[in-house]
């Protein structure tokens, strides 16, 4: 290969701590790319409905893809593959910081993590060794802890990569987290925990390896004259000042954030105090780039004094405010802070953690759980102190509740019964984000359809449903959020191109910097030598959305599970921009299967998967597909 890979994916034998490469050829980086299409292709093949999660069988990795290493602006991101605990089918976590630069320094594309350890260990990767060291002594430390603890026994410019107290506690919503206390998160599908499973702590990678270019002049006069326009772009509605949190209002004017479980219609007073001006005017010190970024959306802040004090390092996230915010009814920026950071420390999912909080508030307000259940916690609305001991309670899996709501709100409504399913917000398990599909109609089909559950970034097409046009991409004029027809092409055309930025590591914020198809093909190539078209580079995002299809089907994934939770396909907000809308989900769904090419139970036909050159999922036991 001339370039975008060392043709190297390293694997790690964690039961007898030995590792081995496995090579790269061409054909197979240039059919599923990286980052999430090469770990599709891996979790095809090494795992199945027989593979327990948890268990040393499950495969865990850590993928670059061809941008990652390179000096193209905002592709300092790396992915996390392996089949969910939370979720039991397909499991991903995109996350930004500098560890995926690292890995590439280190001489490495990726990183396959099997078996497991019967003692902790932590693992240094560095220009192309493996070095294996007990990790006893570091076990049971939070994420920041574990950092700082490595810190004097690795390179100045090493990058740590960990679990905290909920990952090695096997809590179904823990994340891996990277960067210290700058606290980058692969928070979703509880990927902290199979790192948990296997003892693996930490994966510090370093080195000083370059990623190989096809043509490193050609793409650089590429994206160099691109890079004024994107800090422009970027600047002009706030995002420099104010980051993700920028999106706090203008979300809850649309209906769009969540409120008290997301029954609420609006809450203005409390989105004002948790805007992105108060947190830029009361607790921010510095904003954080992940590698190769030219814009910095992370947030750094600090706590100083007053009730949640100390807070010192990443500050809370759009996501975070809404989920950890308005959706419990916390209106101070100071206490979703803290639990950011202790969700940061921990190694919790901040989105599915705010949104097992907010049920068990529900619960708790309804009488289903009472003081004696939560064990001896009053857990009310708007009760910072309260959701703050609530989320130790989940980090430490301290306590009955502690550990039942670190299983996820799915298996937690389900234990608890008492119909408290009925406002219980996941999709095939996966706790949903802080957007809502009755604000934005494509999301529904988006949530229903992710083939890691309810995802907003798995299209990442919300933000162009009553936003701005997209020319480039075959949207001249903006679409209306609440349409209908056309929501299902519009939903998949967006998911093919997010599951090729998830293979090329490719931050989504780039499209917002004016980045698109016609440059990711241009960077492709230069990069690779290759000589893909936007249609060719298209269908590939195609055949990699189908394969993670296949393997969800394969686990008896079909149309009963494409659905939206009871609270956003039945209950119309009340008030607010979203008012009196419930999106019609079955409608939209006939269009993006029929656009897809999957039958009526919303599996890919045969002729679709050869099309795409998957007709290897045909064989075996598939329902629907037995010989």
């Amino acid at each position: 290969m001339k370039g975008g890979y060392f043709g190297k994916l390293l694997e790690l034998d964690m039961t007898h701590h030995t590792s081995t490469i496995r090579p790269v050829d061409e054909d197979f980086a240039r059919d599923f790319i990286g980052g999430s299409g090469f770990g599709a292709k891996i979790l095809w093949e090494e795992t199945g409905p027989q593979t327990e999660p948890l268990s040393p069988e499950n495969v865990l990795m850590f993928m670059g893809g061809p941008f990652t290493g390179t000096l193209i602006p905002f592709s300092g991101r790396h992915q996390l593959i392996a089949k969910s605990p939370l979720t039991g089918i397909w499991g991903e976590s995109d996350v930004g910081g500098s560890w995926g630069d690292r890995l590439k320094r280190a001489g490495f594309d990726g990183v396959i993590v099997k078996g497991a350890s019967e003692n902790p260990v932590w693992v240094h990767l560095h220009d192309g060794e493996v070095i294996w060291h007990d990790a006893s002594e570091i076990w049971g430390l939070d994420t920041y802890d574990t950092d700082a603890a490595l810190r004097p026994h690795i390179p100045k410019n090493a990058i740590v990569q960990c679990i905290g107290q909920a990952g090695e506690r096997l809590c179904r919503i823990a994340g891996v987290f990277t960067d210290g206390r700058d606290g980058r998160a692969a928070g979703r599908c509880g990927l902290g925990a199979v790192m948990g499973s296997k003892k693996l702590k930490a994966i510090v990678a370093s080195g000083s390896q370059k990623q190989p270019i096809a043509d490193p002049e050609g793409l650089k006069n590429a994206y160099q004259p691109l890079i004024p326009e994107m800090i422009e772009r970027w600047n002009a509605p706030g995002y420099h000042d104010y980051g993700t949190p920028q999106v706090v209002l203008p979300c809850e004017s649309l209906g769009d954030i969540p409120i008290q479980n997301w029954r609420g219609g609006t809450w203005l007073a409390g989105a004002e105090k948790l805007s992105g001006k108060t947190l830029a005017e009361t607790i921010l010190t510095g904003v954080y780039h992940c590698a190769h970024c030219v814009v910095g959306c992370g947030r750094q802040v600090k706590v100083e004094s007053g009730p949640f004090a100390p807070v010192l390092g990443a500050g809370p996230e759009y996501e975070n405010l809404g989920m950890l915010g308005t959706n419990l009814l916390i209106d101070q920026v100071e206490a979703v802070a803290k639990l950011t950071e202790l969700c940061n420390r921990y190694g919790l999912d901040a989105i599915s953690t705010g949104s097992v909080v907010g049920w068990a508030m529900e619960a708790f307000e309804r009488g289903i759980l009472t003081e004696a259940d939560l064990d001896g916690l009053a857990l009310r609305w708007g009760d910072a102190q309260a959701a703050i001991e609530m989320v130790r309670r989940i980090g430490e899996r301290r306590t009955d509740i502690g550990w039942l709501l670190g299983e996820g709100v799915k298996r937690a409504a389900e234990q608890v019964g008492h119909n408290s399913e009925e406002f219980a917000t996941e999709v095939k398990g996966l706790e949903i984000p802080a957007h809502d599909p009755r604000a934005r109609f494509g999301l529904a089909v988006g949530y229903a359809t992710g083939n890691r559950g309810g995802c907003h970034l798995q299209a990442y097409s919300h933000d162009y449903e009553g936003g701005p046009a997209w020319a480039e991409f075959g949207y001249p004029e903006p679409v209306d959020r609440f349409a209908v027809e056309g929501k299902g092409v519009f939903t998949a055309r967006f998911q093919n191109l997010m599951s090729m930025m998830d293979s090329l590591k490719l931050c989504k914020f780039s499209v917002w910097c004016g980045v698109n198809p016609d440059h990711h093909v241009e960077w492709l190539n230069r990069t690779t030598g290759w000589d893909f078209t936007v249609d060719s580079y298209m269908e590939t995002g195609e055949r990699l959305y189908n394969l993670k299809r296949m393997y969800n089907v394969r686990e008896g994934i079909s149309r009963k599970d494409d659905v939206n939770p009871p609270r956003i396909a039945t209950l119309a907000r009340q008030d607010g921009g979203a008012a009196g809308k419930v999106p019609p989900l079955g409608i939209m769904l006939h269009e993006y299967y029929e656009y897809r090419g999957w039958d009526e139970f919303g599996i890919p036909k045969p002729e679709t998967l050869k099309r795409l050159g998957l007709a290897g999922c045909l064989s075996g036991s598939l329902p629907f597909y037995r010989a």
